[in-house]
Parts: structure tokens; sequence; C-alpha cells
């Protein structure tokens, strides 16, 4: 110690020269500006949100609904983020956001408040129209100010919920809808369907139980190509979408058996 050159600092020099801490202010500049990137790009693909048709899920994120189907088509090239890392297992996970636009900007159709960081918004389920949150705490019917709909208050869903008390509301939401096998859009959980029937299967193999079949064979599942594929989405928008993503994956694999074949010269 002394006698190198050198000094030893002292603490008020070693305080004075730490790492600030953020002020309040700094904070709430970076929480706006988080959350005006939540509001303006895809949770899943980072890519320009398109309100038109976005989608969110049980916890008020908003994604582009091609983002979500492609993500939920199985492919061979490694993603690092998928639907799954979100909790989003098949697009019954997800709703469609409706949002209307005014004068060429994204409002609530009741409070005329534009929809984003600056305003608390919610959606409804499972209609997806959204709203500012206290248009809809206002009114005292229990059916959608833009269809009729009717919705329950645990089916109101804020959109890119930070405050601690919505996340665990939504939490609770979920849990509640797991037990009763449905989903986020009050569909039933097809997953959970299939793990009940392979349980119920496992236990009557096990018990040496044969399940009776009366010969008939269900050709829905035989059904190949795009049009079954999509033969179960009833919005013709959402068909459209998934019929162009589908394409596009189906001519992506072409191009790589071609390429697979040339390369190996067959």
């Amino acid at each position: 110690m002394g006698n190198d050159g050198g000094s030893i600092p002292k603490r008020s020099e070693l305080v004075k020269n730490a790492a600030r801490a953020p002020t309040i202010s700094e904070l709430k500049a970076t929480a706006l500006e988080s959350l005006t990137h939540a509001w303006t790009h895809c949770a899943l693909s980072g890519t320009a949100l398109d309100m038109d048709t976005a989608v969110s899920d049980w916890r008020g994120r908003l994604f582009n609904y091609e983002a979500i189907l492609s993500g939920l088509i199985p492919s061979d090239e490694p993603v690092e983020t998928t639907p799954a890392n979100f909790g989003v297992k098949s697009l019954r996970d997800v709703v469609r956001v409706k949002f209307a636009n005014s004068g060429g900007k994204w409002a609530c159709p009741i409070s005329m408040k534009e929809m984003g960081p600056s305003t608390k918004a919610v959606y409804l389920v499972p209609c997806g129209h959204a709203f500012a949150e206290i248009a809809i705490t206002e009114i005292q019917e229990r059916s959608c100010p833009e269809c009729g709909e009717k919705f329950d208050r645990d089916n109101v869903i804020t959109l890119l919920a930070t405050a601690e008390k919505d996340v665990q509301s939504l939490e609770k939401r979920l849990e509640n809808l797991r037990e009763r096998g449905l989903t986020h859009s009050l569909k039933k959980d097809k997953f959970e369907k299939k793990n009940k029937k392979k349980r119920k299967g496992n236990e009557m193999a096990e018990n040496g139980d044969i399940p009776e079949t009366d010969g008939k064979v269900n050709n829905s599942s035989a059904k190949k190509g795009v049009d079954s594929r999509i033969s179960g989405i009833n919005n013709p928008m959402a068909a459209s979408l998934t019929a162009k993503v589908l394409a596009e994956q189906d001519e992506m694999n072409k191009r790589r058996k071609l390429a697979s074949e040339v390369a190996s010269g067959g």
C-alpha cells in the first residue's frame, strides 16, 4: 500500500463514481418506451404490428396473426422463439382483437380515447372488441357495446397488462379455464381432450379392455391438402391468411426437397 505511485480512493470518491440508480422519471420513460414498442410490434416476430389482424393471448400481449400461425406450423428450421414460449399451443389460445378505426386512428368507440400506451385498454372474450378500460367499467350492461354478444366480467382482458394485480387476475382466470378444460378463447382445449383420451386408452390397455368400434372409418383425418387444413376455420379473413401461410410453407418444403435431390445427384 503506498510507495508505488498510486493512491487509495476515499469512500466518498467510490460512492460518487458508483453506478447511479435511475430516477423515477427515467424509470417511467423506460416503461413508456417498452409499452409503446409492445403496442406497435408483434411480441413474437418483432415486426410491425398489423392492427387489422392482431391477436392476443391470455395476458393481453399482441401478435400478428401470421406470426402465430407460422409458428404453429411444424418446421425443420430451428427457431429461437415460438408461440409455445408464450403458452400458445393452438389458435384457440389467442383471440382476434377488433380495434375500431376512427378518423384514421385506432380509438375506443365509446370514449374515443386513442388506443396506445397512454390509454389503459381492454378487450372482451369471446368477441374480441377493444375499448378503453374506463368505458367498460362505467357501463352496466353485460353485453358488448359493439356487437351485443354477452360477456362475463372475468373475460375482460387487460391489453398489455403491466400492473401486478392485473397480471394476477389474468393468471387466476387462466387457471380456472384450464380446470374446466377451456382455452383463453373459451373454446375446448383439444390438447387436454387428447390427453384425456390417451390416459383413458392407457388405463383400458392396462386393464386388458379393448374399446369397441362400429367398423366405420373416420375419413376426415385422411383428407389432405390445404382445403382440409383450413376447413375448420369459419372466419373468411383467418382462412385466407391461413391458406397464404400454408401455401408459402408448402412452397418452401418443395424447394428444400428439390435442393436436396439436386445435391444428392438424384
